[in-house]
């Protein structure tokens, strides 16, 4: 049975240029950066040619990247680096946070932790489709706030933010804009200047790199308060021996991501829409998130009276990976948190499949996508105590 992997937003293959790009740093220029050797320097000088990279993607400066593991730890030194910073300075600012309630929980957690330690934290609702309220984000701001921490683009159900809105308001009243980017880095032209945020996380294996890798975008002029202590790596903000194969292969997935955006945008697009026109049409099936301001790989639907572990499972069974959600929090019994904030009930949020599409997909596995599921949702529902027609 061929197998069709539709789950890129849990991860991604890594792409044969990066792996081209990564191995000789693995085997042959596999030196410590930090050393003054010839071996050294070579690991160094591939270190800062993929800062160039990542830079590039983001229309920023290369003294503006620092090289992290990953996602979860790029937020997490964005938001306890702001904030300990903050309280270092005397809280100019005070100690008043905003993010949203649909956030990843690498940001949901991190805030919830600064709350338990004296934070004050306020929590945004969205709409129905998982769009923050710009006017409430205006009420929401106090003279205590130093910080808004709001995601490009939702993990889970695909929806864009609006980020040139957040960080025009964020700069207006002088507070330091985050905004986790991991899902739509490579997929959105992202410009950090023209859309005044300070500090932007990204992930490598999210777009065709090394799993491992990060990248944290860091605003000349923002400073940060280290949470992690060592050699003094990354200027002093991020200790840590370089995992330079990893950071190559970051910035090799940076450089195809720019490359490649118009294209891939425009053949997954083509894709996703053939998913969300068709799919509903199964019965009491629903799309999740907003029908345009969503990310180009990105279909999420619920179907009503079936649990969606049982209908991964059995499309798993057919040779398709899907999800119900977040990969990070998929094995939890828990009703998602982002379906339940736009308004979905436990039994609405355990129905919900996330079809997360890749540049290696062909409109010939959306066709047979298409073919199995409806069978699929049918079976699952004649066993349904959930399932009253």
């Amino acid at each position: 049975m061929k197998k069709i992997y539709m789950d890129h937003g849990s991860t991604t293959p890594v792409d044969e240029e990066v792996i081209k790009k990564m191995k000789p740093y693995y085997t042959k220029h596999f030196g410590n950066a930090s050393s003054i050797h010839y071996y050294g320097r070579q690991a160094f000088d591939a270190i800062e040619e993929s800062r160039e990279k990542v830079a590039e993607i983001l229309e920023a400066k290369s003294d503006e990247i620092i090289f992290t593991s990953g996602g979860t730890e790029s937020d997490n030194l964005a938001i306890k680096g702001i904030a300990f910073k903050n309280k270092e300075k005397k809280a100019k600012k005070g100690n008043h946070i905003i993010t949203s309630q649909i956030e990843h929980p690498a940001v949901l957690e991190t805030c919830n932790y600064l709350k338990k330690i004296g934070y004050n934290v306020k929590f945004l609702p969205v709409d129905k489709y998982g769009i923050i309220d710009i006017e409430e984000l205006k009420k929401a701001i106090t003279k205590n706030t130093f910080l808004i921490s709001i995601m490009y683009a939702n993990n889970e159900i695909g929806t864009i933010e609006p980020i040139k809105e957040i960080g025009k308001i964020a700069k207006e009243n002088s507070i330091i804009f985050h905004t986790d980017a991991v899902q739509a880095i490579g997929k959105i032209p992202i410009d950090v200047k023209k859309q005044n945020i300070d500090l932007l996380s990204i992930s490598s294996h999210k777009i065709y790199g090394p799993k491992g890798t990060g990248a944290l975008y860091i605003r000349k002029g923002v400073k940060l308060q280290t949470i992690q202590h060592g050699g003094g790596h990354e200027s002093g903000i991020r200790s840590s021996t370089y995992n330079h194969p990893g950071i190559v292969g970051l910035g090799k997935a940076c450089e195809l991501g720019k490359k490649r955006m118009k294209k891939d945008t425009e053949y997954l697009i083509k894709l996703r829409d053939k998913l969300i026109k068709e799919i509903p049409q199964i019965e009491s099936t629903y799309l999740n998130g907003h029908p345009k301001k969503r990310l180009c790989n990105n279909a999420h639907f619920r179907f009503t009276g079936i649990e969606g572990e049982s209908l991964n499972l059995m499309l798993d069974d057919k040779g398709i990976a899907t999800a119900t959600g977040s990969a990070c929090s998929s094995k939890k019994l828990q009703a998602s948190h982002v379906l339940t904030s736009i308004g979905l009930s436990p039994e609405q949020a355990h129905g919900s499949l996330r079809i997360s599409l890749g540049r290696t997909n062909t409109e010939e596995e959306i066709n047979y996508l298409i073919k199995v599921l409806p069978g699929i949702v049918n079976k699952l529902r004649k066993m349904s105590p959930l399932w009253d027609k």
